[in-house]
């Protein structure tokens, strides 16, 4: 009992590693929090289900295409609704939220609802570790999550994009004098952060269906990881992503299944109440000095 609990808590916490990529990355670059972050998760699955079984296309496409549009959406967003209520805190949050709702309730009304959307999974079968049976899917989740940290890593610090990421990211005023676009780097995040949350649902989706009601799974598990490990902070996602995952885990285990997502939202009123900034961001205590 105690062997699986740890084998599907460092699962778990991988998952949420990799759900939360994307809306710390937009974050930590551009300073938008994308409330339609989980409504891009649910167009991506919804997506890649329709270009495989109703269009008949085959899946290695319906997967690059679903990555691509979900990047242009971020685009998309970023230039025709965040653009006009940048710097506004409050506006970019409820503008976010109120599209990303749009998008999943139209979903819903278009009867996308129901136990028949799902994804195929990448491997059948699975393995034993000692007396645990664990499936080749999650494994495969497990390795894109580590691969993905990697990936961002060395994109952020090997690439001409990737530093004006972070040249905007630790000081825009500096970055302006140097010619580098605000505007379109802040863009670009927002691409960038959709297309990780549509890489997210097409390896995370085909363990269940896909749902609308999701969507504000996967934003409120979002929100979590990165309030609890500092918004913007790399490291703090990979911290809390372990604390919250195996939580959760030992929480569906040890009392009931329905009470994880209870776990997300504790640790985000404690964290609040305790560190606002994270425990990895020290963002609050500096403007708060000032």
């Amino acid at each position: 009992m105690l062997l699986g609990t740890l084998i599907y808590g460092f699962v778990n916490s991988t998952i949420l590693a990799l759900v939360a990529m994307g809306f710390n990355l937009t974050f930590g670059i551009s300073g938008v929090a994308n409330f339609a972050y989980g409504a891009t998760y649910i167009f991506s699955g919804f997506l890649v289900w329709i270009l495989l079984n109703s269009l008949g296309v085959p899946y290695f496409f319906s997967v690059v295409i679903a990555v691509i549009c979900a990047a242009l959406l971020g685009f998309l967003i970023y230039y025709v609704v965040i653009l006009r209520v940048k710097g506004l805190a409050l506006s970019e949050v409820m503008a976010t939220f109120g599209l990303g709702l749009a998008i999943m309730e139209l979903f819903r009304y278009f009867d996308f609802v129901g136990f028949r959307y799902t994804l195929p999974v990448f491997f059948d079968g699975s393995i034993s570790i000692g007396d645990v049976y664990i499936d080749y899917q999650r494994l495969a989740i497990a390795l894109i999550a580590m691969a993905l940290t990697l990936f961002i890593y060395l994109f952020t610090h090997h690439t001409r994009i990737g530093l004006a990421f972070r040249a905007i990211a630790q000081d825009e005023r500096t970055a302006l004098t140097f010619g580098i676009n605000s505007d379109r780097i802040g863009a670009l995040s927002m691409a960038f952060g959709s297309a990780l949350a549509a890489v997210a649902a097409i390896v995370i989706l085909p363990l269940g269906t896909i749902a609308v009601e999701g969507g504000y799974d996967v934003l409120i598990n979002a929100l979590a990881v990165c309030i609890v490990g500092g918004l913007g902070s790399t490291m703090g996602i990979l911290v809390a992503s372990v604390m919250i995952g195996f939580a959760q885990t030992f929480t569906a285990n040890y009392l009931e299944p329905h009470w994880m997502m209870l776990v997300s939202l504790i640790a985000i009123a404690v964290v609040l109440v305790v560190k606002p900034s994270g425990l990895f961001s020290h963002q609050k205590e500096l403007e708060e000095r000032i």
